[in-house]
């Protein structure tokens, strides 16, 4: 678990200091050439910011340190459609959080259920902490509140259809602090969610 990061913000839409990746996100996503850094200390944090530079500002492309604490989750199917499973894990540690199996889906519906689920983990147990997802579809979809797929619905799809609905609704009722950030792959490698098999 990270302790006492800081945050200095140059460029962005309110430069300077910040205790809080999600408040130092919401200052930098977005901003065309928004450049931060995160610091150990206020005191080196406060240098930094005083004389207007860091040994590397880092721009919002994300290519960061990875946030701990946080969760990460990744959908598999075997076939698309398929078999279909997601799980949602501490992004430290791996530990698995949640898992959920259905006979019948495809892999961008598991993503999508996978961000929910964690939403709805995260905010029963009133935590703030991102998520990760290497999934752009699915956090287009949440960020959207609606499941884009074209799954044929039929008797075999009833409940996936019915659980989707279910996430949707909850999307549609419910607010949330969290980060949701794109797993960056081809920087970090795959996700700590991943089930391996490909």
């Amino acid at each position: 678990m990270a302790k006492g990061k800081y945050y200095v913000v140059w460029k962005g839409r309110k430069p300077g200091i910040y205790k809080e990746w999600s408040i130092c996100k919401k200052m930098v996503d977005g901003f065309d050439g928004a450049a931060f850094k995160s610091f150990l200390s206020l005191g080196e944090a406060e240098r930094a910011f005083s004389t207007g530079q860091g040994s590397k500002p880092q721009v919002i492309s994300r290519k960061t340190d990875i946030i701990t604490p946080s969760i990460s989750v990744d959908a598999a199917c075997s076939g698309n459609p398929g078999v279909m499973e997601y799980q949602g894990v501490d992004t430290h540690t791996k530990e698995v959080l949640f898992h959920k199996k259905y006979s019948l889906g495809t892999n961008n519906i598991g993503e999508f259920l996978a961000l929910v689920h964690g939403l709805a983990f995260l905010k029963k147990n009133n935590s703030d902490l991102p998520i990760y997802s290497d999934s752009v579809n699915a956090l287009k979809w949440v960020k959207n509140k609606t499941c884009k797929t074209t799954l044929v619905r039929n008797k075999e799809t009833f409940e996936l259809f019915e659980t989707i609905g279910r996430a949707e609704d909850w999307l549609k009722n419910n607010t949330w602090k969290n980060p949701l950030i794109k797993w960056e792959t081809e920087s970090w490698g795959e996700i700590p969610a991943d089930f391996g098999r490909k």
